[in-house]
């Protein structure tokens, strides 16, 4: 069995993340032994223009010291992703030439980048006159600040409630669900999130620009926008082993709090003060993708649903506590199993194949549209349909799709047996060998219902006899 709490190291993980870029990014292990940010990993990728004392004082202007490190390289155009938490300006206005450096240093060959804050105006104005804020113009003139809102988890905690709530009444008409589905907000909360991920990818793939996400405290809608926007731009992360690396990449080793933020769930009576469904909220916005392109995908719908009920409850170690300090004070790689070890057994990743997978390289540019996200009745009315039909639906798909490879590789077999013919001495025994080939494979394309009964084309086969 594989070792799942080895198998996403970010120092094995790098080459593939930045490829030919390793002459302007390094790996830096500035915060070792967690000395500079306790939600950190301890190593992080940052320019390597800059050294450890840059990032130690950008770590001081920023909430918790989670400075600006590096989330996503985009090979074709050489913009980058970046992640932080808001600048501690306050009311009078305070800069740090540091954290000013390490942001400019990062830009692509464009020289531009833009700053998304997932905050409201009047959020950032408010958390300014706190003692935090935003990056002033004046002196960040390479960025641009755009604010893109994506609600507070508090509010999304409350969303999620009244979501549930409604699932669970039967006593409803169709009105009344309708009118309690809209007033849960939970769908316009989706729309935000996937709005955001899909500005930042199109700042990347088509205007040319490097990104800095960051809303408070970089801990959840941060990290929603940054693993969103990398599974539109990059194939791999919409592979199953892509997306457990890009899962522990952005949400485990970067400190989104699953102890906190999962506690209990929206079935709970009392509500706890840091419990909110942000990544929930994120495996959503995969779904909604993930509907619009089913070819796209290597795993499946079972697949997402597994990963959202082990991040509530679960056997294994890897979503307990709230970040990779606590996980490695409480010893949970010795103590427990990594969830990816079982997963990836090949028994068990079995479930989780999407038939209908056709690798390729494309962005995917979901549609954002109303008319185009609808509630993920999988998960929240998975008590109240039956999913029986749907299940036996894919396990038919699941049947054809391997019955095409078994006729595809008859049919390979068969090209070689003409390429034979070239170099055969016997005419006439290739000729009893192709067609007796091909009336087999219409054959068993009729028996398995793969083409419909008609005149076969290949009768009055001869027989081998010996020359």
């Amino acid at each position: 069995m594989e070792d799942g709490w080895q198998a996403f190291l970010l120092e094995t993980e790098v080459t593939r993340m930045i490829g030919s870029a390793s002459d302007d990014w390094r790996l830096s292990n500035v915060n070792k032994n967690y000395t500079i940010c306790a939600s950190y990993p301890p190593t992080v990728i940052v320019p390597k223009s800059v050294d450890d004392e840059v990032l130690c004082q950008s770590a001081e202007f920023r909430q918790h010291n989670r400075f600006p490190v590096l989330s996503y390289y985009h090979k074709h155009s050489g913009n980058v992703i970046m992640r932080s938490s808001q600048p501690m300006t306050g009311p009078n206005g305070k800069r740090c030439r540091a954290d000013e450096q390490l942001l400019n240093s990062s830009l692509g060959k464009s020289g531009r980048g833009f700053i998304i804050d997932t905050r409201q105006v009047s959020h950032a104005k408010n958390a300014q006159a706190r003692g935090g804020g935003v990056e002033p113009d004046v002196n960040y003139s390479m960025w641009k600040r755009i604010h893109q809102p994506i609600e507070r988890r508090q509010y999304l905690h409350e969303s999620l409630i009244k979501l549930i709530e409604a699932c669970i009444d039967p006593s409803m008409n169709s009105d009344k669900w309708l009118s309690r589905l809209e007033s849960s907000n939970w769908l316009a909360n989706v729309k935000d999130v996937l709005t955001c991920a899909c500005f930042v990818a199109q700042c990347v793939d088509k205007d040319n620009y490097s990104i800095l996400v960051h809303g408070s405290e970089g801990l959840d809608s941060t990290l929603q926008v940054t693993s969103l926007s990398q599974m539109i731009l990059d194939h791999d992360c919409r592979t199953v082993r892509g997306f457990e690396a890009l899962i522990e990449r952005e949400w485990l080793q970067m400190g989104h709090p699953f102890q906190s933020r999962c506690a209990k769930s929206a079935f709970a009576f009392t509500k706890q003060k840091f419990e909110a469904p942000v990544f929930l909220l994120f495996l959503d916005c995969v779904w909604q993708i993930w509907q619009q392109f089913p070819c796209s995908f290597e795993f499946n719908e079972d697949f997402l649903l597994m990963l959202s009920e082990h991040a509530y409850s679960s056997p294994y170690g890897t979503f307990l506590c709230n970040n990779e300090q606590e996980r490695q004070k409480f010893k949970l790689s010795s103590r427990t199993t990594s969830l990816w070890s079982y997963i990836n057994i090949p028994e068990v990743i079995g479930n989780y194949i999407n038939p209908l997978y056709q690798p390729h390289q494309a962005v995917l540019w979901p549609s954002v549209a109303p008319q185009s996200l609808c509630l993920w009745s999988g998960l929240f009315l998975r008590f109240q349909v039956d999913p029986s039909p749907q299940s036996d639906a894919w396990d038919e798909i699941t049947k054809v799709k391997e019955q095409e490879k078994q006729l595809v590789s008859k049919a390979s077999r068969l090209r070689r047996l003409v390429h034979y013919r070239h170099n055969c001495k016997g005419v006439y025994l290739w000729n009893v060998l192709s067609y007796r080939q091909l009336y087999l494979l219409e054959k068993e394309a009729i028996d398995t219902e793969v083409l419909l009964p008609a005149v076969p084309c290949f009768t009055n086969i001869p027989e081998m006899t010996p020359q």
